[in-house]
C-alpha cells in the first residue's frame, strides 16, 4: 500500500501499518495519503497525537466506519478490527488515492497498484472482452469501479467495503447532491473565495518544502498567488516550475484547443508573485522514454505523451521539492473544457471527450471490430454516468443536461486526469496535491447555476471572479490553454520508427495480433491532425501511435492473457 520508488517521506511513513489498542480494542491502519484536517479532528478527538494514521484511526474507533465522512483529505487506507474481525477498505471522496482489489473464494487481495496484485498465486494478468473494450473503447480512460484485469476492481471513490466471513460489502458515504442554490451571485463569489483560500492554505501545510506548478492559466495562477501570498508573510519564496517541450516555440501550431504558448503568462506571473522559477523542457527522447515508465507507474496503458511528459516533469520537480500544489481539475469543477459550452457536444449522445469511435477502430483488424462490443460497451458506461446524475426535479431540461456533463466530468475525466497526476508524482517521491478539487468545493460549485458558473459564457467566470486581486487581469481572463504537448514533427518520427521496428515488424509483439499492419502503415504514412483529438483535447495522432506502443508494452510486461 502506497510504496512507490522515491516515495514522499511523508506518506511513506503513513504506508507503515499502526496498531492501537484501546479499552480492550485492537485495531491496525496502513494509510496511503494525507489528512487536511488533522487539527479539527485532533481537538474533537482529544486526541495527544498529530500523526495522521493515528487520527484516522482513533476516529474510526471512536465512531465506526462512517468517521470517514468526517475527513478531508486524499488517501486509500486500510483498516482490520481485530475486535471485530471486520476488514474495511476506505477511499477518498475524489479518489486522487487509488485502491484495487480482488476475491478468491474467501480470501481478499488489496493492493494501491494492480501490479502488486499478481504477486498472489491464482491473481492472473488476463483480459477478457470487457477488458478489451475498457482499452480500444474506453481508453485511456476507464469505468470507474473497473481495473480493467479479470476479476480486478477498484473501491469507488467516496466508498468504503467491508470484509466480514467472505462476505464482502459496497458502502456509498459520499456523492454531490442536486439542490436548489440560495446564495446571491456575490455571496457566491465570496463563498468560493473563502472555500478556495482554505484548501490551498490547508493543503500548503507540510514538513516539505511546498511549491507550485504553474502554466500562466488562470487555475494554476490563482494557487500559485495565494501560495505565494502566505509564504512571503511568513518571510519565505515560493518555487515554481512551469513546462514545456524543446522545439515548441519554433514548431507550435496554435489551433482552437491550445490558442497559445504559456511562457509569456508564466513570466507575468512569476514577476507578480516574486518567486524562484524554472523552466523545464522535455526532449523528444525523453518523451518517448518516459512512455513505457509512465505504464510502468500506471500498471496500464495511459494518457500516452500526455502522461509520460508529466512523469518526466516530476522527476526533475522533485529534485527541488517534495510536495507540490496544482490547478489541476478546475476545469471538471467550474466547466472550463469545450464541451461545456459547444452546441454539438452538448448535445452529442456520448462521453464529448472520445465521441467518434471510428477513430479509436481505425488501426484495429476487422475480425476484432466484429467480435468486440466496443461502441456499445461505450454507450452503455455513457449511460450507466448519465442514469446516475443527481437532478432536482425544479431542473429544466437544460439544467439537467448541464448536471449531466458536469457529473460525466466528474466522475470520469477528472478521474482520469487524477489518476494520472498521483501515478506520475508520487512515482518519484513527489506530493502533488489537488486544492481545487476539495469536495467542499465540488459540493458548493455543483449547485451554482450554470448563469453564475460560467456567467455571459465565459468559461469559469465564476473562478476568474474569484482570483480578481489575487492575479493580474491580463492572466485572469486569459482563455484556456490546456497542458502542453509537442508539436515537433521529430517527435511524430521517432514514435513511427518505433512502431515499425517493435511492432510491425516483430512478430512476437502482443499488439500485432489486433493490429491490421496495412491500416497501421497507411496511418504512419498520412498527415495527422493536431487539431481534432480522439481523446480529451489533446491526443490526436501521434498520442494514437504512442497509445498502441504502450499497450504492446504493457501485454509484453505482464504476459497478458486474453480469454474470450
Amino acid at each position: 500500500m502506497g510504496f512507490a520508488p522515491g516515495r514522499c517521506v511523508e506518506e511513506t511513513e503513513h504506508a507503515h501499518p499502526v496498531t492501537l489498542k484501546r479499552q480492550g480494542r485492537v485495531c491496525t491502519l496502513i494509510l496511503n495519503g494525507e489528512l487536511y484536517n488533522a487539527k479539527e479532528l485532533g481537538r474533537e478527538l482529544k486526541a495527544d497525537t498529530d500523526r495522521n494514521e493515528e487520527l484516522f484511526l482513533l476516529a474510526y474507533m471512536q465512531y465506526g466506519p462512517e468517521f470517514v465522512q468526517k475527513i478531508n483529505g486524499v488517501f486509500g487506507a486500510v483498516i482490520w478490527d481485530e475486535t471485530k474481525k471486520i476488514l474495511f477498505l476506505f477511499r477518498d471522496r475524489i479518489g486522487a488515492k487509488p485502491m484495487f482489489y480482488t476475491q478468491k473464494k474467501e480470501t481478499l487481495f488489496f493492493a494501491s497498484a494492480i501490479g502488486s496484485l499478481f504477486q498472489y498465486p491464482g491473481v492472473d494478468p488476463v483480459l477478457d472482452e470487457n477488458g478489451l473494450c475498457e482499452i480500444f473503447a474506453l481508453g485511456p480512460a476507464r469505468t470507474p469501479g473497473n481495473g480493467v484485469f479479470r476479476d480486478i476492481y477498484e473501491v469507488l471513490p467516496g466508498h468504503y467495503l467491508s470484509f466480514a466471513d467472505g462476505i464482502l460489502k459496497d458502502h456509498c458515504y459520499w456523492n454531490v447532491k442536486s439542490q436548489p442554490h440560495e446564495d446571491s451571485r456575490e455571496e457566491t463569489v465570496e463563498k468560493t473565495v473563502w472555500l478556495l483560500e482554505d484548501s490551498i492554505k490547508r493543503q500548503m501545510e507540510s514538513e516539505e518544502t511546498i511549491s507550485t506548478f504553474l502554466s500562466g492559466g488562470v487555475d494554476s495562477s490563482l494557487v500559485t498567488a495565494v501560495c505565494a501570498d502566505a509564504l512571503r508573510e511568513k518571510g519565505e519564496r515560493l518555487q515554481t516550475f512551469s513546462f514545456d517541450f524543446e522545439g515548441n516555440r519554433q514548431y507550435f501550431q496554435a489551433n482552437a484547443f491550445q490558442p497559445s504558448q504559456d511562457r509569456p503568462w508564466v513570466e507575468q506571473m512569476v514577476t507578480y508573485c516574486g518567486s524562484e522559477h524554472r523552466y523545464l523542457e522535455c526532449s523528444n527522447e525523453k518523451l518517448a522514454e518516459y512512455l513505457y515508465k509512465a505504464v510502468d507507474a500506471r500498471c496500464l496503458p495511459c494518457m500516452a505523451d500526455v502522461e509520460s511528459s508529466m512523469l518526466y516533469f516530476c522527476s526533475q520537480v522533485s529534485q527541488y521539492s517534495k510536495a507540490a500544489l496544482t490547478g489541476e481539475c478546475a476545469d471538471e469543477i467550474f466547466g472550463g473544457y469545450p464541451w461545456f459550452h459547444k452546441k454539438e457536444a452538448f448535445e452529442t449522445d456520448g462521453f464529448p471527450w472520445s465521441a467518434d469511435q471510428s477513430v479509436r477502430q481505425s488501426l484495429l483488424q476487422e475480425k476484432w471490430i466484429r467480435k468486440l462490443p466496443m461502441k456499445e460497451y461505450a454507450e452503455e458506461a455513457y449511460e450507466k454516468a448519465v442514469r446516475e446524475t443527481p437532478c432536482c426535479t425544479e431542473d429544466s431540461p437544460v439544467e439537467k443536461r448541464r448536471r449531466e456533463i458536469a457529473y460525466l466530468n466528474l466522475k470520469w475525466f477528472m478521474a482520469t486526469l487524477l489518476d494520472r497526476m498521483e501515478r506520475t508524482s508520487t512515482w518519484y517521491g513527489l506530493s502533488a496535491r489537488v486544492p481545487i478539487a476539495d469536495y467542499r468545493i465540488i459540493e458548493y460549485v455543483w449547485n451554482v447555476p450554470w448563469s453564475v458558473k460560467c456567467e455571459d459564457g465565459i468559461p469559469k467566470a465564476l473562478l476568474r471572479r474569484a482570483g480578481k486581486g489575487k492575479v493580474p487581469d491580463e492572466v485572469l481572463w486569459r482563455k484556456k490553454s490546456p497542458y502542453p504537448k509537442t508539436y515537433n514533427p521529430q517527435y511524430e518520427a521517432l514514435l513511427a520508427d518505433r512502431l515499425r521496428e517493435e511492432v510491425l515488424q516483430d512478430t512476437s509483439a502482443p499488439i500485432r495480433a489486433f493490429l491490421d499492419r496495412k491500416k497501421a502503415e497507411r496511418f504512419l504514412n498520412s498527415p495527422k491532425d493536431y487539431g481534432k483529438p480522439w481523446y480529451g483535447q489533446l491526443m490526436a495522432g501521434p498520442q494514437m501511435i504512442a497509445y498502441v506502443l504502450q499497450i504492446n508494452y504493457w501485454m509484453k510486461k505482464y504476459q497478458i492473457q486474453i480469454k474470450l
